[in-house]
């Protein structure tokens, strides 16, 4: 419930919690270097620069600071003290949470001149008695009457800090569980950017050759979005800020230890940074307190509310300078080409779920759409020569995204599940197949008529379907939705799938349960593959996302293997030169005769409808290569770094990268 699940995600959100302690401390002002190590046995240890985790006994619980942070709910500095005036916590939960969930967890403490410590075994206080390396298999011995906070040091006067180090529990946690470095690096590099002036370390002591990385920026969001940004910009970085007041019932602990109702007045800091570019995609990054929120919430929502009446307001008021016509923008025009940090502070926001991916305080939403509101209209009325161009190119921008998404929807209209009276909008070219059941249908895209002619006889005409193309087809990724909407192939492969296209995709409407992509295996059927990839990631992705591309794999060699007397001979394929050296290796040790010479195909035109049927289309007998989208935003800018305009960056990763790629990466 806590963490989101036992595999390495939940193992790096426990991180996560400890790391949001430190982070709140430079929040607050206090600290300015948090360090992540990660160890060789297994173990993560985050050092700040804060105040220090309190030492004192708390009155109510009788327990100190330390232990009262690691072992009990909705009992840290968070909660309803005021310690801080914005943070990630959520519940008060993180810190006990993760003791719990560890086999062993050791905290230190610089405070008052002295080092604190206390150990923990699976949220319970004791001590460990360690023969040498700190492990969670040493000796235990838990406290019986009462805990002890050890002193076991002295730092000089002034010197503050936390440090945790603790052992994730092996029963909890998968085998397979592990600390992801470039999570981490990523993670560190965003801290950095909404904190300015803080500085992060992350040592990764595991492995043979250890790392050591430093992310520190004097800068705020708006280097966050030119950083993000993944095209060129149309605008410059626009920053619109704003802080407002709100009035919630929240619990808070009471004199005898008992949770009250009481309202409270919050103050709620909101920092937006945002720019337009020429592209199409959208980059959004929404925080509550530095806390990432991937799924929004309120604040994303007063953004987006804030965006759209306004917007609308704007074209309403230009209509006819701007020739927008009745039809009214809605939120995806606006976004499209965007990239944008939003960030909002207020103390105890409430999250949907303790993994704090959704915002739940209500009031947010207001408070975001007014800032949002006000901020724009300053810019749009600013009297600045260069802001007012800025304000018309992107009006002009949204107006075209707004025409482009309304001649889509009525391309999708026409766009139906086949039936014998619809099945004539269909492209000529397509050779449709019998069955109507979406899931058990797929539909193959060849590589022009020759593959064509093959594929035909080879197919079972019951649930396969083919589409033929025309060599290479538009990079989609350099052009606009216009050209690629006019373009004879992707207009084809787009109608074909019969679910739209872009923002008006819709996955159930799709006509096949396969898409599969059938190119020569060349270099030029490679490349056919990559657009075809493209069109789909960035106009269909949802059809990645769910697992129904797939891109076949023909092989490279046919081999016939000689047979004593009257028995068969023996049809062997292959799909790579490595697989073809290893068998006829093979073959020679065996004492077996093989036809020469090696039949190596160049195309899927020169296989025969048998030899086609049986290594690349029957069900029972085909290799296939599914499509899929781990990492959405990697993805994203491998396909921009490979397929999109600017030429030096393409060419530079080329040069660097050409040792080191695998032959077979690209199936040549």
């Amino acid at each position: 419930m806590y963490i989101g699940s036992t595999d390495s995600r939940g193992l790096m959100h426990c991180l996560w919690e400890i790391i949001d302690n430190s982070v709140d401390e430079a929040l607050a002002g206090h600290g300015d270097t948090i360090k992540i190590v990660l160890h060789p046995d297994g173990s993560v240890e985050v050092i700040d620069s804060g105040r220090g985790v309190p030492v004192d006994i708390e009155p109510k619980s009788g327990l100190t600071g330390v232990e009262l942070v690691f072992t009990k709910l909705h009992a840290g500095g968070k909660f309803g003290g005021g310690s801080y005036g914005s943070s990630g916590g959520l519940h008060g939960v993180g810190a006990s949470v993760v003791n719990a969930l560890s086999a062993r967890l050791d905290a230190f403490v610089d405070r008052d001149g002295k080092t604190y410590a206390m150990s923990f075994r699976h949220g319970e206080p004791g001590i460990f008695t360690d023969s040498g390396e700190p492990s969670p298999d040493s000796p235990f011995t838990p406290f019986e009457k009462k805990s002890e906070l050890v002193v076991v040091g002295k730092v000089k006067k002034g010197v503050t800090g936390t440090r945790v180090r603790y052992w994730a529990d092996p029963q909890i946690f998968t085998a397979d569980a592990t600390f992801d470095p470039e999570q981490l690096r990523a993670r560190a590099r965003q801290t950095a950017f909404l904190i300015p002036g803080l500085r992060l370390v992350l040592d990764d002591l595991r492995g043979d050759e250890p790392t050591h990385e430093e992310f520190f920026f004097e800068g705020g969001i708006s280097e966050y979005v030119d950083y993000l940004a993944p095209d060129t910009a149309v605008t410059d970085t626009w920053r619109l800020s704003g802080t407002h007041t709100f009035t919630e019932t929240v619990p808070v602990m009471d004199a005898n230890g008992h949770m009250v109702s009481t309202d409270v007045e919050r103050e709620c800091v909101v920092d937006v940074a945002l720019r337009w570019g020429t592209g199409y995609e959208t980059t959004m990054r929404s925080y509550v307190n530095i806390i990432s929120t991937p799924k929004g919430g309120t604040h994303l929502s007063g953004f987006e509310q804030g965006l759209l009446k306004f917007f609308r307001q704007q074209i309403e008021a230009n209509a006819r300078k701007l020739k927008a016509g009745n039809d009214k923008v809605d939120k995806d025009d606006i976004l499209a080409g965007l990239t944008a940090v939003l960030t909002v502070r207020l103390p105890e926001p409430q999250f949907e779920g303790q993994t704090k991916e959704i915002l739940g305080t209500p009031a947010v939403r207001s408070i975001v759409n007014k800032v949002v509101t006000h901020g724009l209209k300053q810019i749009f009325e600013s009297p600045k020569r260069t802001e007012k161009a800025q304000c018309a190119l992107v009006l002009e921008k949204v107006v075209s995204e707004m025409k482009s998404r309304i001649s889509l929807r009525a391309q999708r209209d026409t766009q139906r599940r086949k039936t014998s009276l619809e099945s004539s909008s269909l492209p000529a070219k397509l050779i449709d197949c019998r069955s109507k059941d979406v899931a058990g249908s797929e539909i193959f895209i060849v590589e022009g008529d020759s593959a064509l002619g093959t594929a035909r006889p080879a197919r079972d005409s019951e649930f396969q379907a083919l589409l033929p193309i025309r060599g290479k087809i538009l990079n989609v990724q350099k052009a606009s939705v216009a050209d690629m909407l006019s373009n004879a192939e992707c207009g084809a492969i787009i109608k074909v799938i019969g679910a739209g296209s872009g923002r008006d995709f819709d996955l159930d409407s799709a006509r096949y349960g396969k898409v599969i992509i059938m190119s020569d295996a060349d270099v030029d059927g490679a490349h056919i593959r990559t657009l075809l990839l493209t069109l789909f990631f960035r106009y269909m992705r949802p059809m990645i996302e769910a697992g129904r591309v797939y891109a076949a794999v023909p092989p490279l060699h046919r081999v016939i293997v000689q047979n004593a007397g009257k028995k068969p001979n023996e049809t062997i394929y292959t799909y790579s030169e490595q697989q073809l050296q290893d068998l006829l290796a093979d073959l020679k040790r065996r004492g077996k005769k093989y036809v020469e010479p090696i039949q190596r195909y160049k195309g899927l035109g020169e296989m025969d409808a048998d030899q086609l049927a049986e290594t690349t289309m029957d069900r029972d007998k085909r290799l296939l290569r599914r499509v899929g989208v781990a990492d959405g935003q990697k993805a994203s800018e491998i396909f921009e770094l490979l397929m999109g305009n600017e030429v030096a960056p393409r060419k530079e990763f080329i040069v660097s990268s050409s040792d080191t790629l695998s032959r077979e990466r690209i199936d040549v």
